[in-house]
């Protein structure tokens, strides 16, 4: 059986040296070369290759943000090829296969390919039905403040309902939920979440902070025009708008 290869690298000298090496795999087969993550992006979802060899830092979108953008469906098995160690636990939280800090041997490149041969041997998991597609649509697309947001992971995909949510943190070109001792990432705006949840009674108490308005406990002062919020798990939030402002809102939900 050929396994099909993409490697994703803004180093020449990097792609060159994988495709080297994934020359003396006769089963290999390399569909395509990226430069970049948009690069990237496009080719796995036109080539869904078995495969993926993928540096990190990439100019455009990082090698988390495209397999951040691809479905479930489309995600192969990854190898990061890097040369920063400081990304391999977060490889990992995302079930990347393997993790090659750069330069890596060939004897270790070697290993890493046959890991992934072993795991394409395994039986395929089952691609979704047109009818689950859709109702994930769906669910993404609801009403915001009627339904809930849709947080996916490698291992699973979770309805999660407005209300369980405490507050939205900014985290570039991501957010990250807080609901209880959980913490979910979704790539999303702060600002496209906040017009998804205001309706559901959160507001947007700081730049980078949208805030629950049912978790609050109090509002304590830190000086002349300077708030604190205080929720009620005991998480303490810094407060840029005016008090008047949350007690409008308050006052509407």
């Amino acid at each position: 059986m050929k396994v099909r290869a993409i490697i994703a690298d803004d180093e020449p000298l990097a792609r060159e040296r994988v495709r080297s090496l994934l020359a003396q795999e006769p089963d290999i087969e390399l569909l395509a070369e990226c430069a970049n993550g948009s690069q990237t992006l496009k080719a796995a979802q036109e080539y869904r290759p078995d495969l993926l060899f993928l540096d990190v830092q990439m100019p455009r979108l990082t090698g988390f943000e495209v397999l951040e953008a691809l479905e479930p469906e489309e995600m192969p098995i990854v190898i990061f090829t890097t040369a920063h160690d400081e990304h391999a636990i977060h490889a990992f939280e995302i079930n990347a296969l393997d993790y090659l800090l750069k330069p890596f041997s060939e004897a270790r490149f070697k290993m890493a390919v046959q890991r992934a041969r072993k795991e394409l041997e395994k039986a395929p998991p089952p691609r979704p039905q047109p009818r689950f597609a859709a109702l994930l649509r769906h669910v993404h697309t609801t009403i915001p403040g009627g339904g809930r947001l849709l947080v996916r992971t490698p291992e699973r995909i979770i309805f999660l309902k407005p209300e369980e949510v405490d507050h939205v943190e900014a985290a570039g070109n991501y957010v990250v939920l807080r609901a209880g001792k959980e913490r979910h990432i979704l790539r999303e705006t702060t600002s496209a979440m906040e017009s998804r949840l205001t309706p559901a009674g959160f507001m947007r108490i700081s730049r980078s902070v949208i805030v629950n308005l049912s978790r609050i406990r109090e509002v304590q002062p830190l000086g002349p025009g300077q708030y604190s919020v205080l929720l009620k798990n005991g998480t303490r939030l810094d407060m840029t708008c005016t008090l008047s402002e949350l007690q409008r809102r308050l006052s509407e939900i």
